[in-house]
């Protein structure tokens, strides 16, 4: 059984996904602020199991973890969202969703589904290897964002674009290796993926070659963290999809 940590992360899991919760353990003598209050009577509401455990069984229970906020909940695994599935769904509305290509740090995945999630996408997709997966350092950077976005894990990358692309998806792949500005790109009134590459390789050679669009940030830095990335892109497609 997996677990999760942190109030924020905890709190938002109860409130998005209860059913996921099976037990929650709150550090005795911790205190109850308004954060704890409201996670004691969502367990309460939902007949969850809350456990207040003093500081020595805690620290054995969750060993080698830190910041862990006083509280702790396991959970069931997230579930991961069919692709095809997710192809088939009935939207009056244009789609936007992100792609990562064998991004592997899982904080930085956490912070890209939040991002995800504060930009109104639809899905993130990752693949089954040379990926990180969700996992409870996932859950708790995303602060429970794991929650209302669809995570979707398919075998190949690139055929999934191509899934995409055949039903008329456009492909937007961020890299150093053009001189496109991302701000040059209308995102309005089409469905679109944003793809971001390995903290260190980047996006591979053949999902670049299977771009409609290929752009960068122009930085005064070498480079920007992928994560960071990812926030300038959404929030520039938020600006024009809401704002212009």
């Amino acid at each position: 059984m997996d677990y999760i940590y942190g109030k924020n992360t905890v709190l938002e899991t109860l409130i998005s996904a209860p059913k996921r919760v099976n037990k929650v353990f709150i550090q005795k003598g911790s205190g109850l602020d308004n954060r704890l209050k409201k996670i004691k009577e969502i367990c309460s509401i939902n007949s969850i199991p809350l456990e207040f455990t003093d500081f020595k069984r805690f620290k054995t229970l969750f060993e080698g973890d830190t910041n862990l906020q006083c509280v702790v909940a396991y959970v069931s695994p997230v579930s991961y969202k069919d692709f095809d599935e997710f192809l088939a769904e009935d939207n009056s509305e244009y789609r936007k969703i992100i792609i990562l290509d064998g991004v592997n740090d899982p904080h930085n995945f956490g912070a890209i589904i939040r991002t995800a999630a504060a930009g109104g996408y639809d899905a993130v997709i990752i693949q089954n290897h040379r990926s990180s997966l969700v996992n409870s350092t996932v859950e708790k950077t995303s602060s429970g964002a794991v929650n209302k976005v669809s995570i979707i894990k398919v075998n190949s990358l690139n055929s999934a674009v191509q899934k995409l692309k055949d039903n008329n998806w456009w492909i937007i792949a961020l890299t150093v290796h053009t001189e496109n500005n991302y701000l040059d790109i209308d995102y309005k009134n089409m469905n679109f993926a944003l793809v971001f590459g390995n903290e260190g390789a980047g996006i591979t050679k053949t999902l670049i070659n299977m771009a409609d669009y290929k752009v960068k940030l122009p930085t005064n830095f070498e480079s920007l963290n992928v994560s960071c990335c990812c926030a300038v892109m959404v929030y520039e497609t938020m600006r024009q999809i809401n704002y212009t």
